[in-house]
């Protein structure tokens, strides 16, 4: 590959799915856009080189492209992106006429106008089940009506070094010959040879111990693993984001006589929630990898969020660990907003491992 791969990322959120892309001299990001003015502020504070709209995607096109850089139709090579997923999640209420779920047809029209050789589509696994999966049948079909040969697969990112169990339906569409090859798995709690998943504890055991509405900036520990030390090149000398929210105290009982792992159902009868679901209220694994988090990683009447050894949910940086953002990543916005952008986010080594196949792919043909 003489030139560099040029991309186009839509939906891009804080960056997760372009991190691979952004940390590879093989390509080149060209333009991003991100409705979300925080999230765009933050992508713009960690990739000052890549042009970024911050605009509804219905106002996005090849103009604006035109009119910045002289593209042209087919001058790009790669675009990727996530539509906003709450309408497939199986979390959500899965609203078939939430016009956020038809985002894809936005996706769908920029690829028609820019037409890249290659386009990575990443989106929830409730995705496959969404009008009994003629959903998933109708946006394949799109996508080879314009001369793709479209493939999709289930990936779990625990499989490629990520402290968390979340799995993404991944949608790759190629107009280059060969064949599209997913990443191989790196890690595995079923195969002798290798290495078996990153639990929670490797991933977050060095920052510090604080307790329900405390804040603490230095490390609590030298990095005590490969993937610590991944995460802390070039850190700053002060932590960010790491400091957790005021629980009622209440709250913070439910949380302190939570075992490891642990759900409403391990406590006594008069302190166990009035509401919730099964998975709220609930303290995560030291020893396992992460649940799946979400936008709600500090409220711990959301999905399991409850740090395994203290009364209090995950910080903001602990989430960001958790999607392998490493520590030098900032975040823009209120607590609650830089969850948002964490939680919304493509794990940065499940784009890494995505990264290496499309580059395989494009120096293969």
């Amino acid at each position: 590959m003489n030139s560099k791969i040029k991309v186009v990322d839509l939906f891009a959120g804080v960056g997760g799915l372009s991190y691979g892309f952004a940390n590879d001299d093989n390509f080149e990001i060209i333009a991003a856009n991100e409705i979300l003015s925080d999230m765009a502020k933050a992508y713009s504070l960690n990739h000052p080189n890549v042009k970024m709209y911050n605009k509804d995607i219905k106002d996005f096109s090849i103009r604006d492209l035109k009119t910045d850089f002289n593209i042209k139709k087919g001058d790009i090579d790669i675009v990727i992106g996530g539509p906003p997923c709450q309408a497939y999640s199986t979390v959500g209420k899965r609203i078939i006429g939430d016009p956020k779920g038809k985002l894809f047809q936005e996706y769908y029209r920029i690829l028609k106008e820019i037409n890249p050789k290659v386009f990575l589509f990443e989106n929830v696994k409730g995705l496959l089940s969404m009008k009994k999966g003629e959903l998933l049948q109708t946006i394949i079909s799109l996508f080879e009506s314009l001369g793709y040969k479209v493939v999709f697969k289930v990936l779990n990112s625990a499989n490629y070094g990520v402290p968390q169990v979340r799995e993404r339906v991944i949608i790759i569409g190629t107009k280059l010959k060969n064949k599209f090859n997913y990443p191989k798995i790196s890690h595995s709690n079923e195969d002798d040879n290798l290495p078996n998943f990153v639990t929670l504890s490797e991933a977050i055991s060095d920052l510090p111990f604080i307790n329900s509405n405390e804040e603490s900036f230095e490390y609590f520990t030298c990095a005590n693993n490969d993937f610590q030390k991944l995460m802390r090149k070039n850190a700053p000398k002060k932590l960010m984001d790491h400091n957790s929210p005021k629980n009622n105290k209440n709250l913070v009982k439910i949380m302190e006589l939570l075992p490891d792992g642990g759900t409403p159902k391990d406590l006594p009868n008069e302190l166990r929630p009035k509401s919730g679901f099964g998975n709220t209220y609930c303290r995560l694994w030291w020893n396992k990898p992460c649940t799946t988090i979400t936008r709600n990683l500090g409220t711990p009447s959301s999905s399991r969020c409850i740090h395994p050894k203290a009364p209090r949910p995950l910080t903001t940086r602990e989430g960001a660990r958790i999607q392998c953002f490493p520590d030098n990543y900032v975040f823009y916005g209120s607590r609650g907003s830089k969850n948002l952008q964490i939680g919304n986010a493509v794990p940065t080594f499940l784009s890494i491992a995505l990264k290496n196949s499309i580059k395989k792919h494009f120096k293969q043909s």
